[in-house]
């Protein structure tokens, strides 16, 4: 019988259950006594454990850790900060194995917070998947519900290489209730009620890595997302649909490994594809999506919704640049307009 759980609920009692299967699970990073204090009371602390302000030293420690046969969960508080420790994801993690000739493994999860939409500026609500993604044999994950947060976390930590595991702050209570302090409680952060809280079920098992979901059908657009974006794109399809347009939605979930595969499917059957990626625009997701349906042969119509510039500071501002149900919207009348 399932169970109704919030996002981060979702995760904290996958990683709750993992580590009580698994002794080599480790937790560390900056304010993680206080952040994951149920799993410090439980577990002690020896295997939830603060560091200094220094990702470069802890995600460097995580990588020495996870060669000797450990699995930390090392956590960074917000992806943009990934940029100061990303050597030891780029140069040591992610090659190790092919180095070694599979000799040695790096088997450790990076946690971070991602996304914007609450006005704390382009040096805080990045979501750089595309970026991190583009490393060979990093695997980059952004679930969008809690089901899916808490099989994605188990799926991590049970994965034979280094993963970066992406929650984004709108679906996520506790960085909500952080957001709403400070002055922000009359601010409306448009935050998705399906992702935020949702149903579980009474015993985790890992989701398969790399494999999208499909979220509903469709014959005349396929709608693809993760994240907030899922939610937008949800909400976009009911739209359309009142509309007459029959419209499907495919939550990736996982940015690498992609699922290829399932994208062509139903594009193969709709012959639209808006992508809806709120990582920024050049270089990125949406224009893997598009070469690799292209190369598989599937001929179709395109278009795209992202993160075009440096998010601006200002709340009016951000809500123009980042995608919103408005822009979804407008974008899909486009394509379904050619």
């Amino acid at each position: 019988m399932n169970r109704t759980l919030s996002f981060s609920q979702a995760i904290e009692e996958a990683l709750a259950q993992a580590m009580a299967d698994d002794p080599s699970i480790i937790i560390f990073g900056e304010d993680v006594p206080l952040l994951r204090r149920n799993l410090l009371a439980r577990f002690g602390d020896r295997r939830v454990r603060g560091t200094p302000i220094s990702e470069s030293a802890f995600v460097g420690a995580a990588v020495g850790a996870a060669m000797t046969g450990l699995r930390p969960v090392v956590e960074v508080m917000l992806v943009d900060f990934i940029g100061v420790c990303v050597d030891a994801l780029l140069n040591h993690a992610a090659k190790l194995a092919t180095f070694s000739g599979g000799r040695w493994k790096a088997p450790l999860v990076v946690r971070a917070a991602c996304g914007g939409g609450y006005g704390d500026g382009g040096q805080h609500e990045q979501s750089l998947w595309g970026w991190l993604a583009h490393i060979p044999d990093l695997a980059v994950v952004v679930p969008a519900t809690p089901a899916d947060a808490g099989a994605t976390m188990l799926a991590a930590l049970e994965y034979e290489g280094p993963v970066v595991y992406l929650e984004h702050k709108l679906l996520s209570d506790y960085w909500l209730d952080y957001m709403g302090s400070g002055g922000r409680s009359n601010v409306d952060f448009d935050v998705p009620p399906e992702g935020a809280s949702g149903s579980v079920p009474e015993k985790w098992s890992p989701a398969e890595v790399g494999r999208a979901s499909v979220c509903r059908k469709g014959s005349d657009l396929t709608l693809v997302s993760v994240g907030v974006g899922v939610h937008r794109c949800l909400e976009v399809a009911a739209e359309l649909d009142r509309e007459g347009v029959s419209t499907g939605v495919i939550d990736l979930r996982w940015i690498s490994p992609l699922d290829r595969e399932t994208v062509a499917a139903e594009v193969r059957t709709t012959g639209r594809l808006l992508v809806v990626d709120e990582d920024y625009r050049e270089f990125g997701l949406s224009g893997e999506l598009a070469a690799s349906l292209l190369e598989s042969g599937v001929l179709h119509r395109y278009a795209r919704v992202c993160t075009e510039q440096t998010i601006p500071y200002a709340r009016s501002l951000e809500d123009q640049v980042l995608p919103n149900v408005g822009r979804i919207h407008a974008a899909a009348g486009r394509l379904l307009a050619d």
